[in-house]
């Protein structure tokens, strides 16, 4: 069980540390002011501030409501429910650095849908196909976007 309070301090920790290598990245890229204008880490570093600021406001309202935040954030049930969607997520991730990225969009459009969405597999394997085929020519025919390409889309020629 993870309590309403154990999550709001670990999300504020989480975005608090994004906030604060915003900041250190844009640091390095020169925050100041030069005869041409801002430098070119200006921007991201005030967003990484107000990012890291708010955070730390969510830390500080969220200990000040310990006492009213003990209430059940995560159950059993409902932390199966969020694995059943992140674990196909992570799949998803690991097929496309090994496949491609088409060739995990199908597989992935095809799993969930037969598995999470009760499709058959022979709609729901066509579908994941369709949608990666159609993903290919917008992006890479229409748009010109070129994406991570794997050993099928190799050997049909496509690059």
């Amino acid at each position: 069980m993870v309590s309403r309070f154990s999550a709001e301090i670990a999300t504020a920790v989480f975005t608090a540390a994004l906030g604060l290598t915003v900041m250190i990245g844009a640091w390095e890229f020169g925050i100041g002011w030069s005869s041409s204008g801002p430098g070119a880490g200006a921007f991201p570093f005030y967003v990484g501030l107000v990012v890291t600021l708010a955070s730390i406001g969510t830390i500080t309202k969220t200990a000040l409501a310990r006492g009213e935040l003990q209430t059940v954030f995560l159950d059993r049930q409902q932390a199966r429910r969020v694995a059943s969607f992140f674990g196909p997520m992570v799949l998803f991730v690991v097929a496309a650095l090994a496949l491609g990225l088409y060739v995990a969009a199908a597989l992935y459009l095809t799993v969930v849908m037969w598995l999470q969405g009760g499709y058959r597999l022979v709609i729901s394997a066509p579908a994941g196909i369709a949608a990666a085929i159609f993903f290919y020519v917008v992006l890479e025919l229409a748009f010109q976007v070129p994406l991570m390409k794997g050993p099928l889309e190799a050997s049909l020629g496509i690059h």
